[in-house]
């Protein structure tokens, strides 16, 4: 048992169901991504191979009742982004784009026929989504949308570019966002349709091992079955962007957790001025700040969790828990870094991974200021943006 669930148990905090969950994703995390995660993230590589244990596990759409998919509750799906994310912000985030993003979108906007065709198998991880929603000039205003489908006949033809979209490359439906004569509407697009061709984004220096692409959309033809008739106006995808910011506030609780443990480890272990780093009070100092920042994290996430539960939770909350807790894990992160001195900065260490990664994450799905943004206009009832 690490340092850190020593002094917050979780197992203790949880049922035992949602615990259950927790040690599917832990072990995929440590047996199949730890072993090789700073290899792919030096070489750039995604690896295909991790998805099919992700799939057995019972975690693509962890969340989503029926058509396959487990129906975890909200901690349940919490505590699996904390245990992937723990090993590496990137495979979180395939599990956000495959389950909370296009797997969300259809079990929410779509037709029977589409939630039966598509889920069962996203499930099993035979078929790979991805979620086309932001653009290259529109990262934080949705509403500035220039990608178009336009009716005709039976079908829409899509023309536009999106940039930034996880799995792009590798999937094999995007779940797209155009702007119709109606407003805003969602598409499954099969990616091999004519017109589709999504180009990787390769000078990353955050979630290598992770693949984002821009998308070009050049005369698109989808046909009106592949509409999703709920989906109207950008609420929709709101509604999507939620459930990924619900996992991605969990998911950084992991990142903090494993900094905590790198952190205390190297500091016991590490001899100054004839004993261990960890007897130094600004060492001490530095691991009591980062764990009160994992317990107030953590303790959020469980709040945020049973209001999801009983279908109360709001997404200025949202907004209160991935502001919150993405900074606490990036300043984590940075603690741990100081700790570790020069070492710190190697290879040795998960940190700068983990730090690069943070910053991809605290970009997306609303950046820091978004959020404050949505924060500020709750507490005070006028709109900065």
């Amino acid at each position: 048992m690490s340092t850190v669930e020593r002094l917050l148990p979780l197992e203790g905090l949880v049922s035992a169901d949602d615990w259950s969950w927790a040690l599917k994703a832990r072990r995929v995390a440590n047996e199949v991504i730890r072993p090789v995660i700073d290899d792919d993230f030096e070489a750039k590589h995604f690896r295909r191979e991790v998805i099919p244990e992700l799939a057995a596990a019972g975690l693509l759409g962890v969340h989503i009742n029926g058509y396959g998919c487990a129906g975890a509750g909200p901690v349940a799906y919490g505590l699996v982004c904390q245990e992937i994310e723990a090993v590496d912000s990137g495979w979180r985030t395939f599990l956000s784009v495959q389950g909370s993003l296009a797997m969300s979108a259809i079990a929410k906007f779509g037709s029977e026929e589409q939630k039966n065709e598509y889920l069962p198998r996203m499930a099993q991880g035979e078929v790979i989504g991805c979620f086309a929603l932001t653009e290259p000039t529109g990262g934080s205003d949705p509403a500035a949308m220039t990608t178009t489908a336009v009716r005709d006949g039976d079908d829409w033809v899509l023309t536009g570019t999106k940039r930034w979209i996880g799995l792009a490359n590798v999937a094999d439906v995007a779940i797209v966002w155009a702007r119709t004569d109606e407003g805003v509407r969602g598409f499954i697009v099969p990616t091999d349709t004519p017109g589709y061709r999504a180009t990787p984004i390769e000078n990353k220096f955050a979630m290598r091992a992770s693949v984002q692409c821009e998308i070009d959309f050049d005369g698109v033809r989808v046909p009106e079955r592949l509409r999703l008739p709920e989906a109207e106006g950008l609420k929709a995808p709101f509604g999507c962007l939620n459930e990924a910011r619900f996992g991605i506030a969990w998911g950084v609780t992991g990142v903090l957790r494993d900094c905590i443990d790198v952190a205390t480890d190297y500091a016991q272990n590490r001899i100054l001025f004839g004993e261990p780093l960890a007897a130094k009070q600004l060492t001490q100092d530095k691991l009591a700040r980062m764990f009160v920042s994992y317990e107030t994290s953590v303790l959020l996430a469980l709040h945020l969790a049973g209001l999801k539960a009983k279908g109360a939770v709001d997404p200025v909350q949202i907004s209160v828990a991935k502001y919150n807790n993405v900074r606490a894990a990036i300043d984590a992160a940075r603690t741990t870094r100081e700790i570790l001195a020069g070492d710190g900065v190697t290879s040795d260490y998960p940190v700068m991974r983990h730090m690069a990664n943070l910053e991809a994450v605290r970009t997306y799905e609303g950046t820091d200021d978004v959020h404050s943004l949505i924060i500020g206009r709750a507490i005070t009832g006028h709109s900065a943006f």
